[in-house]
């Protein structure tokens, strides 16, 4: 009998990601608008990482971290969209249980890398306004490397332990996640196994990869404004803010629709409104960086406008 039950209880070896599969009449639209989206994400960040290597001018803090966040970009966004667009086409919408696993993993890792990464971006800023004779001293390669891997390795080691306690979850009932990627609090729902010390863990690790970066930039950006606010001129207020504004709009779009999905109550009501917020920190804030970056920065648009010219010409 008990194992019988143990046999029933780790049956579940796929799950059926549900998506937006409410809305059949608007799957290849849907199709093209993603398809689109993922096309101008890949694009515009390979570039931004194209022109940080190749042009010299480049090779300064602010771009480095740049290249670092456009090359995390690039990994969040291919770890959902592919098998997103693919969904929309076959409407199989099946994922094995460790392809579930990896893509959490990934989804994951590369989201607190980003909180960590954001963070030294903002850093960066800070020293370059408020420490401005100290910049080149304090920031200095080694500096720039040690805060680039280390968000990187905070980011790959402690999804390592959620993965695991996800891992141990048993799936015996219902195997549709009404999601469009493996998430974990979708994946607490399915589990018929007790989770509330996974939950715990969860909250945790998840608090230690957003609060301490969180607070961080927070702090940083309120000494950048003060900093701001004091210099005498208009126009030397408007050039030091626009050295940070760019980097202010992302983390503002990150984090504001990152807390939204996981502050908001987990109602069948919010559901919906839970994924449309998903999409934006998961897949449109990623296509908007570069657009971002791009747009509001000279030395990039000269950038790129040397690098055409040498292909034209």
């Amino acid at each position: 009998m008990a194992d019988r039950k143990q046999e029933n209880q780790t049956s579940l070896t796929e799950f059926i990601l549900l998506g937006f599969g409410n809305l059949p009449k608007l799957q290849i639209f849907l199709f093209l608008f993603f398809l689109l989206i993922y096309f101008v994400t890949i694009i515009g960040n390979i570039l931004i990482v194209l022109l940080v290597v190749i042009d010299q001018h480049l090779h300064t803090p602010m771009y480095f971290f740049l290249g670092n966040l456009s090359c995390l970009e690039t990994c969040y966004t291919s770890n959902i969209l592919p098998r997103m667009l693919v969904n929309f086409l076959t409407k199989e919408n099946r994922i094995s249980f460790n392809s579930c696993l990896l893509q959490f993993y990934f989804f994951a890792s590369l989201a607190c890398a980003e909180c960590y990464l954001l963070s030294a971006m903002s850093y960066d800023r800070y020293l370059a306004i408020c420490k401005p004779l100290h910049y080149t001293t304090l920031m200095n390669v080694r500096s720039c490397i040690l805060l680039a891997g280390g968000s990187w390795l905070c980011g790959f080691l402690a999804s390592i332990c959620t993965t695991l306690y996800a891992s141990w979850l048993t799936f015996c009932g219902p195997n549709e996640i009404d999601h469009f990627f493996c998430d974990y609090t979708p994946l607490l729902v399915l589990s018929c196994s007790e989770t509330h010390k996974t939950e715990l863990v969860m909250s945790i690790l998840a608090s230690v990869c957003t609060m301490p970066p969180f607070l961080l930039t927070l702090a940083t950006y309120i000494c950048i404004i003060t900093a701001i606010l004091k210099i005498p001129s208009s126009i030397g207020r408007q050039k030091a803010f626009s050295t940070c504004s760019s980097h202010l709009i992302v983390v503002t779009v990150f984090y504001g629709t990152l807390i939204a999905v996981y502050t908001l109550p987990k109602t069948k009501a919010l559901r919906e409104l839970n994924k449309v917020l998903s999409v934006f920190y998961t897949i449109v804030t990623p296509m908007l960086n570069p657009l971002i970056y791009s747009l509001r920065n000279k030395k990039f648009k000269e950038a790129l406008r040397k690098a055409i010219g040498k292909y034209i010409h």
